[in-house]
């Protein structure tokens, strides 16, 4: 009796492997073909046999579960994660086993599945297809988890389509990894050409110096993005109106960073965004204290208080800026901008008068003072457009004042610079 289920066990056995090897024909078979769906059907049916599978078959069932999930990479995130959670099994159970079949064509394969990906999410992004590009990133990052700036890049681009559920999940998901982005770019200049050209990685900058075609090499460390992406599920928590979910989000943060200065500056944003001015004020002094000769920061903070109406305070944050850094254009364009500002209640008043003397004269009298406004404006502008040649934005607004004060030359000229920069495509 114990010799009939011994050759009973051994049959059953003999059936499942053999029945193992035909389901994996067949996928072996329908991936040859390109049919997909025939393909994870039959690594489904094989999947329940797979657990008392020796190595060479588990190994080969994950090999053809990952290409048939993959499907030459048109399929969703899902199915991509499947593919290289199978792939990377195939690779274990060889590395264990010590014989490598799969393992080479599985590396090229996943190779080539990120680089296709990240190519369509870098032309949805070109194009402005930011849902799609944020998705192609999100998929690559499911490829390959190492690579933490694909799910950076996923989260960027689905703010930028105002897709505030999927960015603070990715958010999210950045801030619990303890992803802060540090790291250095890799630039080296063309000989031919005497441009500066960023390289993907630092092996392929040097080995592009080497054959003599680049010269000057150089390293640029990028900052941390965790301010930011703290900053961002702050502000996100802050749109849908969960205000206290977002200052939770700002103390959490600032109280593992204490001294970072752009948590605190994105607190103050928050604050600012709620209507919390007094706050607001608190913590921009506590930024100047921190920091007071960082030129970058004082800009920053001008832009914040004018953002805010606070338009003194932005006006001296400005000058701080450039008597920190002269070259600093964008202070330059900002003052301008600030100083053209106040002749909004001006225009209105000079637009509301009538015809009678007294109203001449009061609007001779309102001229007179939007000519003043002018006039302190230029020097900013003009500044701003000398440290910026290309500035489209000073050049016009200069044009506009030259004809608005009868600066007929000036006007002339710079209308001429205008549809110079207009043809060339400035900025």
């Amino acid at each position: 009796m114990k010799k009939l289920i011994v050759v009973a066990l051994a049959l059953l056995v003999s059936t499942l492997s053999f029945a193992q090897k035909n389901e994996l024909k067949d996928a072996e078979k329908a991936i040859k073909s390109g049919n997909y769906a025939d393909a994870k059907s039959a690594i489904q049916s094989a999947e329940a046999l797979i657990g008392g599978a020796d190595d060479k078959m588990k190994a080969k069932f994950y090999f053809l579960k990952g290409k048939a999930f993959y499907a030459t990479g048109s399929v969703s995130n899902d199915d991509i994660g499947t593919a290289v959670e199978s792939f990377d099994k195939a690779k274990a159970i060889e590395a264990s086993a010590g014989k490598l079949k799969y393992t080479k064509e599985i590396d090229e394969i996943k190779t080539t599945m990120l680089n296709t990906v990240l190519t369509k999410a870098q032309a949805a992004l070109q194009n402005k297809e930011y849902m799609k590009s944020s998705a192609g990133f999100e998929k690559a990052y499911k490829m390959s988890p190492k690579d933490t700036l694909y799910l950076y890049y996923a989260a960027s681009t689905a703010v930028t389509a105002q897709d505030y559920v999927t960015s603070l999940k990715f958010y999210e998901e950045l801030r619990d990894l303890g992803y802060n982005g540090e790291g250095y770019q890799y630039y080296a200049m063309k000989k031919e050409t005497g441009e500066e050209e960023l390289f993907d990685n630092m092996v392929l900058r040097d080995a592009a110096v080497k054959t003599g075609e680049y010269i000057v090499p150089r390293n640029k460390k990028t900052p941390s993005k965790y301010a930011e992406i703290v900053k961002n599920i702050a502000l996100i928590h802050l749109s849908n109106g969960d205000n206290e979910k977002a200052l939770d989000a700002m103390k959490v943060a600032r109280d593992q960073n204490p001294d970072d200065l752009g948590l605190l500056i994105s607190e103050a944003n928050v604050q600012l965004k709620m209507g919390n001015k007094i706050r607001f004020k608190e913590l921009m002094e506590e930024a100047t204290t921190k920091d007071p000769n960082n030129a970058e920061l004082q800009y920053n903070l001008g832009v914040i208080a004018a953002e805010g109406g606070e338009n003194e305070a932005a006006r001296k944050y400005y000058e701080k800026a450039i008597a920190l850094d002269p070259s600093y254009a964008d202070a330059y364009n900002n003052m301008a901008v600030l100083i053209l500002g106040t002749e909004k209640e001006i225009v209105e008043e000079m637009n509301s008068l009538g015809t009678s003397s007294a109203d001449n004269k009061r609007y001779d009298e309102l001229r007179a003072e939007r000519t003043k406004i002018y006039e302190a404006a230029v020097p900013y502008l003009e500044t701003a457009l000398k440290l910026k040649p290309n500035s489209i934005n000073a050049a016009q607004t200069l044009m506009n004042i030259y004809s608005a004060t009868s600066q007929t030359d000036k006007f002339k000229a710079m209308k001429a610079k205008v549809e110079e920069l207009q043809a060339g495509g400035g900025n």
